[in-house]
C-alpha cells in the first residue's frame, strides 16, 4: 500500500493526473492563442529564463530512458547471453534482493 491505497489505484491516479495535466495545458494554450493570436504570441515573447525546476523536469524522460536501457543491457548481457530466459529476468526484477 502506498499512501493508504493499493499500488494499482495509486498508479491509476498518477496516470490520470498526468493525462489531465496535458489536457489542461493544451486547452490553456488554445485559449491564449485564440485571445492573443499566434503571431502576436511569437513576436511579443519576454526575456524570462525558465526556472530551475522546469529545466530539471526536462531531464526526467531522458533519465527514464537511461534506466530502461540499463535494464535492457542487463537482460541481454547477464540473462540471455548466459542461456537464461526472459522469465528468469522477470523474477530478478520483481524479487526482493537482500
Amino acid at each position: 500500500m502506498v499512501a493508504g491505497i493499493f499500488e494499482q489505484d495509486f498508479l491509476a491516479y498518477i496516470i490520470f493526473g498526468i493525462i489531465l495535466n496535458f489536457i489542461f495545458s493544451i486547452l490553456f494554450g488554445l485559449y491564449l492563442s485564440n485571445n492573443i493570436g499566434m503571431s502576436d504570441m511569437m513576436t511579443s515573447k519576454g526575456e524570462k529564463e525558465p526556472s530551475f525546476i522546469v529545466q530539471i523536469s526536462l531531464l526526467v524522460p531522458f533519465l527514464k530512458m537511461l534506466i530502461t536501457l540499463y535494464r535492457v543491457t542487463i537482460l541481454q548481457i547477464y540473462f540471455l547471453n548466459q542461456g537464461k530466459s526472459h522469465k528468469d529476468f522477470w523474477i530478478y526484477l520483481t524479487s526482493n534482493r537482500n
